[in-house]
């Protein structure tokens, strides 16, 4: 059996980014990604911040793939914004053990920073924060190389001068156990 990423993606996500993200984020990391057909609800909304904790959220993830039985890796895309308890915001997060992943589209929007929208910039926003976390779930570390998509950022212009896993990061996740390739 052919293991997949599958990709969640909450009821509030504007409609045009499940196909392009899937498609990039499944030739970046030459490896299978599909859409997942399950809905999937946010829970850990912190009203003092009008954020979601990141960390409740993949925490319910990790419930929901126990009780659906999902043994595969999930990226779950949410359109609010995620932070943690010592951190103002994260673009997204990944638990590895759980297989669980969550990246917010809210900060990789242009108007979130009082900018035009621009599609083409959040799609490829979305599928290297996303092949970001999922590196994580497959053992990656953070990487010192600013273009490698392993590469902490902590703004939006750091995240948009990733461009592809360095060689090093992509030997790793090539190497990684259990991983399909297409």
């Amino acid at each position: 059996m052919v293991m997949r990423i599958k990709i969640f993606w909450d009821p509030q996500t504007p409609v045009g980014l499940q196909r392009p993200a899937v498609q990039g984020l499944s030739s970046l990391l030459a490896m299978p990604v599909e859409m997942a057909e399950h809905r999937f609800f946010l829970n850990g909304f912190d009203p003092s911040r009008n954020q979601y904790d990141a960390q409740k959220i993949l925490s319910r993830i990790q419930l929901y793939k126990r009780q659906h039985g999902i043994t595969e890796p999930v990226l779950l895309v949410v359109s609010q914004d995620l932070c943690l308890p010592r951190q103002d915001f994260v673009f997204g997060l990944a638990r590895e053990p759980v297989g669980a992943a969550v990246v917010s589209i809210a900060r990789l929007e242009n108007r979130f920073y009082g900018r035009e929208d621009d599609h083409a910039d959040l799609v490829g926003r979305l599928i290297r924060e996303g092949a970001h976390e999922i590196g994580h779930l497959f053992g990656l570390e953070h990487c010192a190389s600013r273009e490698c998509v392993m590469h902490h950022p902590a703004t939006l212009g750091e995240l948009d001068r990733k461009k592809a896993f360095c060689s090093a990061c992509r030997a790793r996740l090539t190497s990684a156990e259990g991983i399909d390739r297409i």
